[in-house]
């Protein structure tokens, strides 16, 4: 029990022993992240199970347009995270009280932009990466169902960044749990017991992000021994948004850019036929957790830097980052080697056609090396971010899926074509994407040993 309350409390990372606190704060976050993955699984699963290999490719085909989309949130909850977490450091109430009032504001104007942009541009984006006529109308019910319910993705998404700020990821975490068996009972019962499809899945996600953000919302009203929130709190302040939005803008154009790589690559996946989109959607679903120790460890990193820069505290950032980094690598080693040896078991609960399981095993085998190197790239990345300079990454992450992953997946599948594969060697879209891997991690280092990101915190 003492356990529990330990982590439910929020988490001041200006004490004690670095690793200790950095994996206190990332056990619930870690745990609400395979949470999250598993609700996209589910979502997966149950349309391979029941509807078919094709509404399968239809799901995943739609997910990186809905990345792309949501980028406005991951960017603000990123700036929320960050402000939050420094303006707790400093022990600056009033500051912080703004921020978090501008929060909900920018939570309420970015989920209209992406309820009328996202209805508009779907269809038409779907044509043009060339997507099959077959799932064409099924892509285009679940991403217009997904935009229409943006609020709960949205409130989801930034309140539980701004809740990481103030060191409480366990409340998220509970809410995600909640939020994700709810949405297992709905999938089947729309799809299953309504068959809906493709549309059911979307219906039952919207629902249950819905819930999880009146939960989070519920959690933050709870902690206002930290912070004040009121009518005079929750109006512009362009100060405080303009905090936001600076630190926020380089991680959601982040997101923005690797979703249009993937948008990019997704179009060079469709030229090898709807088989091969569902082998993508599987792998890239057991991928998702083989990253979360890299995501979990990466964010912590984050919130870890930012109330240690806003102590003053270099040398403590420095320690932490080192032993964070050392964790993440040995969690996710850990993951990969599991992930490699039930593979096939991992790959059958999507679908029963031996094939399409063969062919994720193999890919999923490519990219095995290049998830260690991703668990140092999103640490040190952490830390910068966390230190105020979210440019560096933003800039890294730029070269590194346009500049290296996509011009790599279009160079080498071309190389590759012979009179036996016409098209090339599909596998040189998973080839190009370990490369990226590597030489990202590899110019983060760079800019980490650098330092210039000791000069960015806010004053």
């Amino acid at each position: 029990m003492n356990v529990l309350r330990r982590l439910y409390e929020p988490v001041d990372m200006t004490t004690g022993t670095p690793w200790k606190k950095i994996l206190l704060f990332t056990i619930p976050m870690l745990i609400g992240n395979i949470t999250q993955q598993l609700y996209n699984t589910v979502d997966s699963i149950v349309v391979g199970k029941y509807v078919g290999d094709n509404a399968l490719a239809a799901v995943g085909n739609a997910g990186p347009i809905v990345n792309l989309l949501i980028c406005l949130f991951v960017g603000i909850s990123m700036g929320a995270s960050i402000t939050v977490s420094q303006f707790l450091g400093a022990r600056r109430r009033e500051a912080l009280s703004h921020t978090i009032g501008n929060c909900l504001i920018l939570i309420m104007i970015s989920t209209v932009i992406i309820m009328v942009v996202g209805t508009l541009i779907t269809r038409p984006l779907l044509v043009a990466l060339h997507t099959p006529e077959s799932i064409l109308d099924w892509c285009t019910d679940y991403l217009h169902i997904m935009f229409w319910g943006a609020a709960g993705l949205s409130f989801y998404n930034i309140l539980s960044g701004v809740l990481r700020g103030l060191g409480d990821s366990m409340a998220a975490l509970l809410y995600l749990v909640i939020a994700s068996i709810l949405n297992i009972f709905l999938d089947l019962f729309f799809v299953r017991s309504f068959h809906m499809g493709v549309a059911g899945v979307a219906l039952a996600t919207v629902i249950a992000q819905a819930i999880s953000a009146v939960f989070c919302l519920h959690r933050l009203y709870t902690m206002r021994d930290l912070f004040d929130l009121n009518r005079s709190y929750v109006k512009w302040n362009r100060k405080y948004a303009m905090n936001i939005i600076r630190l926020g803008i380089p991680s959601g154009i982040t997101q923005a850019i690797l979703s249009m790589a993937m948008i990019l690559v997704q179009s060079l996946t469709n030229t090898f036929g709807e088989q091969f989109i569902a082998a993508n959607v599987i792998v890239m679903r057991v991928d998702g957790f083989a990253m979360l120790p890299n995501m979990s460890f990466g964010t912590a990193m984050t919130t870890y830097a930012g109330q240690n820069v806003g102590a003053g505290d270099y040398d403590r950032v420095t320690k932490g980052a080192r032993q964070g980094t050392i964790l993440a690598m040995a969690v996710t080693t850990a993951i990969t080697g599991l992930i490699l040896i039930f593979g096939h078991t991992l790959m059958g609960l999507f679908t029963n056609t031996q094939e399409l399981i063969d062919i994720a095993v193999h890919l999923i085998r490519i990219l095995a090396v290049g998830y260690i190197a991703m668990a140092v790239l999103q640490c040190l990345s952490g830390v910068m971010r966390g230190a105020g300079d979210t440019m560096t990454p933003m800039w890294i992450s730029i070269f590194q899926t346009l500049g290296v992953r996509v011009v790599l997946a279009y160079l080498f599948v071309h190389l590759t074509k012979t009179p036996e594969l016409p098209q090339g060697d599909r596998n040189m879209i998973y080839v190009s994407l370990m490369c990226a891997w590597v030489i990202g991690t590899l110019v983060t280092c760079f800019f980490y040993f650098k330092g210039d990101w000791k000069k960015k915190a806010l004053k």
